[in-house]
């Protein structure tokens, strides 16, 4: 069996917000595949296959489905419509945020997308993520406007108000989709001046002697129509459903029944059915608002469209009239058992009328088919940008014989093949096709059944032919304790797979077949360095594909050979590819018993490129029950990171076993699988570990500086018998300078390894792996820079002119950034003479100039002293969490080359060395404790939808965990508010449940990650002043609770606890006897 012609697939995904429909739809599509029987669709969630996804009632992991359906193709000739079968691909996402990753790798397998909104709720966060996600991919999206009954069952509103309703709803999504294409617009405007003015200062140049240099007329600056990317009922890409019901339509649905009726042709009645227009009862005309002339009319939609399926829900539902019922079965023509039209079941009788009238599978299927292009055509706008990133134009043309079969979605046995594995997915060894146990036919059973009557009649004959031999065992006795034995050596063997990772990917061009040798290129491959290059040597593995399946949900179908433009699974990459990869080929023959990689280098390509999810944020510890069990737990581990693409998992420099997780939620789901799947071993988890920042400020009421005449924060300091002298000043980085900083992380990273490369080119590409990980695993929130890569230093003397004072001048002496060399501390280099500038170390490596040290002994001690410093920000003295916002000024060193070159005969510079960077780090964290410190949380924006009713308690639930509210706003023409909070992570967990509980689950929480916030409290501060005693007492009866929160973390790290034994002795307390 292969798979279809690219022209006939299409390849959608479902996005939108948690509990908006997408699986309940799904349902409806699989029920007209015959997967499913019609009266489960909506009530099995065919796609939830896991427990824990039943029992939630959420989707949590992404699934595939390839569903075949025969669509009616109009000719153009006005010939008899023919049946044509298309194959579509559907894949199923969650829609909660804690799952995004899921969405962002199937959207890289997908041409189009179904957006599902909730009529009631409508735009909500994660509407806003997915819309975002399908927007830089290239998608074409499809509004499903879904839970239509709602308006009628529960909102009761009129046919008239619910036009308005959706009106409003569909505004609000052309927003989302407005914006995005606006900030694009600005950045195509902001390069293309930067362009011309670059062009200009050419010609300027060239024709030095021409006044004035023009440009060429024809550059005019391209306006783009943004036409296209809004939904319109008119143009076909909006779907009005309910998917619960089973029903769905679009406008020209109606326009084809109505335009036979009112004489009108069908085109221009579906221009017209959305809108402010009316039917003139006298002249039977279509008319605008304009000529309205102050009459009641309906508009079109309301009354050729709500009218009817108001009425049939007053009828079934509201109102039940077996009378009325029986008309509009008759006038619309419908085949109704009358056993069920007598039925109680009221939901069900509606259903069956609606999914006859208004399928909601032929009508998502035919816009499908109708708005989403095949990938032959997608692939021509999406692979682009799949291959530069950093293009603006919606088509390129291809350079190569590669990039025209990627283009044109080439299937052909002589075309490149490429697929890409965007993540994968472990599936249980048992569950695959080939290892099922099959059900025994009648015949089978009975051919058993005689040979074990045979097998006995032998044992009894051969027990009486030989009664002496007392030692003999009867012949089924034997036989089962054969296969006892067998079956144990089995499960020993099965033992170490029992789980089987296969890839989820598509192929973009040629075609792949099982049993073929391809190319494995990893995320980490660079295209420009070629592949016999050491770097990129081990970015790049063979592999034989050994099965390939088509997704049926669960179910896995076996295919020989899959064409361009199908999503398929593939078995034979586990132990060669981590979570996703490009698979590459020069033709569907694979590349044979090629060797040397450099003979098919024009058909290695890496779509893949390292992808960053939303930073998992939540981190728990993890320990096997039974310690003989630990490398079951490193096994199960490894396994899990490899399934989940948002999970990290890494052993701690404390030896412990951390997994990093996105919330709570991920977090369970997480265990749950090492448990029951992966490990397959009792697992003790820790309470969720959450890292904090530490900070200073100048508060109002600090103690005396800890140096006398000096300014705050100057520590003096010195290594092992006065060797090494120095002296450091802390100071709190202006607000300015900060927030900058904090904004353009990403940049500062992106230098950082410019840097080390530059310095060692033969350095592996392992380090650069850990220290990816090591940047995830601190918890850092990267945003997106503000500005340009080349911007950084003129930018920086900006703001520091802008703070002003001494802050004006310190970009040329900034030593280094801190902690781990990327983050927003400052080491200052302010002694006399040449600053030792990161700047002019950073611009002599990229020009390739070698570093020459005039004095090397003061060069060694300047590391040693970076590296302190590097020490302190990674560790901060507070509860050794990483430090921000803090300057540390360098004014003076004095080292005694005398007694250095004696330890250095003596041999005992290791001593020295040490001493001095730990007198380094010392400083630096008692510098901070010189001024008022405080402690920075993470924080969690969270989005509470509720109804007025439930809104005081949602608000006490807040107001407990000590989050504070920032916003709220009532959705217009229902009941429910939009409450927005922030709340700090280590008081997020069981918030969820918590709120549930508290509003009998009329409300539940989505929570995003949003970067760190300052608790504005001294973990040290005692009451000190009159009032102050005077108002808590000696000893402040008040909770302070930076420093509960301190402790905790200095407990769990197994740092010194300053805690009272015995607390308020002097009290009298009574106590029961």
């Amino acid at each position: 069996m292969a798979t279809a012609e690219a022209i006939d697939v299409r390849n959608v995904t479902t996005i939108g917000h948690v509990d908006h429909g997408k699986t309940t739809m799904m349902d409806a599509l699989l029920a007209a595949n015959n997967i499913i029987s019609s009266r489960m669709a909506g009530k099995i969630r065919y796609l939830d296959s896991r427990e824990d996804e039943q029992e939630r009632g959420i989707t949590m992991e992404s699934s595939a489905v390839s569903l075949r359906f025969n669509v009616m193709e109009r000719n153009p000739q006005g010939a008899e419509p023919r049946p044509k079968t298309y194959v579509v691909n559907m894949i199923d996402t969650p829609g909660h945020v804690d799952f995004s990753s899921e969405v962002s790798t199937a959207s890289r397998l997908c041409d189009g997308a179904l957006v599902l909104v909730d009529v009631v709720e409508g735009v909500c966060t994660q509407t806003i993520t997915v819309l975002r996600q399908a927007w830089q991919d290239r998608l074409r999206p499809i509004l499903v406007i879904n839970k239509f009954d709602r308006l009628i069952t529960e909102l009761k509103l009129a046919p008239v108000e619910a036009y308005h309703h959706l009106a409003q709803l569909i505004e609000q999504v052309n927003a989302v989709m407005g914006s995005f294409f606006a900030s694009e617009r600005m950045e195509d405007d902001l390069r293309w001046r930067e362009e011309r003015e670059r062009r200009l200062a050419e010609k300027r140049d060239t024709h030095a002697d021409e006044v004035e240099a023009t440009v060429n007329e024809e550059d005019e600056y391209q306006e783009k129509d943004d036409e296209d990317i809004y939904f319109a009922p008119e143009r076909g890409n909006v779907v009005f459903a309910s998917a619960i019901d089973g029903w769905g339509f679009r406008i020209g649905k109606f326009a084809h029944l109505y335009a036979v009726k009112l004489g009108i042709k069908e085109g221009n009645l579906r221009t017209v059915l959305w809108g402010d227009f009316y039917l003139d009862p006298k002249t039977k005309r279509v008319i605008s608002h304009k000529h309205l002339r102050g009459r009641a009319l309906k508009p079109l939609f309301v009354q050729f469209v709500l009218d009817n399926i108001w009425a049939v829900y007053d009828a079934v539902v509201t109102n039940p009239n077996p009378d009325k019922v029986n008309k509009i079965i008759t006038t619309l023509g419908l085949k109704i058992p009358p056993r069920e039209q007598k039925s109680k079941d009221t939901r069900q009788l509606l259903s069956l009328i609606f999914s006859q009238w208004l399928p909601l599978s032929t009508c998502v299927i035919q816009t499908i088919v109708d708005i989403v292009p095949p990938p032959s055509a997608a692939q021509r706008t999406r692979l682009p940008k799949m291959l530069y990133p950093d293009i603006y134009e919606a088509t390129v043309e291809p350079k190569n014989k590669l990039e025209e079969d990627l283009y044109y979605c080439n299937d052909r046995p002589e075309a490149s093949v490429v697929a890409l594995v965007s993540k994968m997915f472990a599936i249980p060894t048992k569950e695959l096709p080939g290892k099922k146990k099959k059900a025994l036919t009648a015949e089978e059973m009975r051919s058993r059944a005689r040979a074990a009557r045979e097998a006995r009649a032998a044992a009894a004959a051969s027990s009486e032919a030989t009664p002496s031999e007392p030692d003999s065992v009867p012949i089924e006795e034997g036989m089962q304790k054969v296969e006892l034995n067998d079956k144990t050596e089995a499960e020993n063997g099965d033992a170490e797979s029992d789980e089987t990772l296969l890839g989820f990917a598509r192929i973009y061009s040629g075609t792949i077949r099982t049993g073929t040798t391809i190319v494995c290129v990893l995320p980490k491959y660079s295209h420009a360095l070629g592949p016999s290059h050491p770097r990129n040597a081990q970015h790049l593995v063979t592999a034989q594909v050994e099965e390939l399946y088509t997704m049926m949900g669960r179910e896995l179908v076996p295919v020989e050979s899959v064409r361009a433009g199908n999503v398929f699974a593939i078995r034979g990459l586990e132990g060669k590819v981590w979570r996703n990869a490009t698979l590459c080929a020069p033709a569907s023959s694979g590349i044979g018993e090629t060797t040397d990689l450099t003979e098919v280098q024009d058909s290695l390509v890496n779509l893949a490129g390292v992808i960053r999810y939303a930073a998992p944020i939540v981190r728990i510890a993890l320990e096997p029950e039974h310690p003989a069990d630990m490398p079951k737990l490193i096994r199960g581990l490894k396994l899990l990171a490899q399934a989940d693409p948002c999970v990290e998992t890494f052993q701690q420099k404390t030896g412990e076993h951390v997994i990093l997780t996105a919330g709570e939620l991920h977090g369970e789901r997480c265990i749950r699988d090492l448990k029951e799947r992966f490990a397959k071993i009792e697992i003790h988890a820790s309470k969720p570990i959450v890292p904090f920042r530490e900070t200073a400020v100048k508060a109002p009421d600090m103690a005396p500086p800890k140096t006398p005449n000096a300014k705050r924060g100057t520590i003096h300091g010195a290594a092992a018998h006065d060797l090494g002298k120095f002296t450091i000043r802390a100071a709190p980085l202006h607000p300015v300078i900060f927030e900058f900083l904090i904004d353009n992380l990403a940049i500062l990273r992106r230098m950082q390894q410019e840097r080390r490369a530059g310095e060692d080119l033969g350095r592996t590409d392992d380090d650069d792996a850990l220290d990816d990980e090591n940047f995830d695993v601190q918890g850092e929130y990267i945003k997106k820079p503000t500005i340009k890569a080349e911007q950084f230093w003129p930018m920086l003397r900006e703001k520091c002119r802008e703070a002003g004072g001494e802050w004006s001048d310190i970009v040329d002496k900034i030593w280094a950034f801190g902690p781990q060399r990327m983050g927003s501390c400052l080491l200052i280099d302010s002694r006399p003479g040449r600053p030792n500038s990161f700047k002019r170390r950073l611009a002599q490596v990229k020009a390739g100039e070698t570093i020459t040290e005039q004095d090397t002994l003061a060069a060694a001690f300047d590391n040693y002293l970076e590296t302190g410093f590097q020490l302190a920000t990674f560790q901060g003295p507070l509860c050794a969490e990483p430090v921000e916002g803090m300057a540390y000024f360098v004014e003076s060193v004095t080292l005694d080359r005398e007694g250095i070159e004696e330890e250095q005969t003596h041999n005992r510079m290791a001593h020295l060395t040490g001493s001095f960077i730990s007198a380094v780090r010392d400083a630096c964290r008692n510098g901070l404790l010189d001024w008022s410190p405080r402690l920075m949380l993470a924080m969690y924006t969270c989005d509470i939808q509720a109804s007025t009713d439930v809104l005081g308690k949602v608000y006490g639930v807040v107001a407990k965990r000590r989050g504070k509210i920032v916003a709220e706003e009532m959705k217009e023409g229902t009941e429910f508010f939009t409450v927005r909070a922030k709340l700090p992570v280590v008081e997020s967990f069981g918030f969820a449940d918590d709120i549930r509980k508290r509003t009998s689950g009329a409300a539940s929480p989505q929570l995003i990650f949003s970067g760190y916030e300052m608790l504005d409290q001294d973990p040290f501060w005692v009451p000190t002043t009159e009032e102050e005693l005077e108002d808590l007492g000696e000893k402040a009866d008040r909770v302070n609770i930076a420093k509960v929160y301190m402790d905790a973390v200095r407990e769990r790290k197994g740092m010194f606890v300053d805690r009272k034994i015995v607390e308020f002795a002097e009290k009298q307390r009574t106590l029961k006897r």
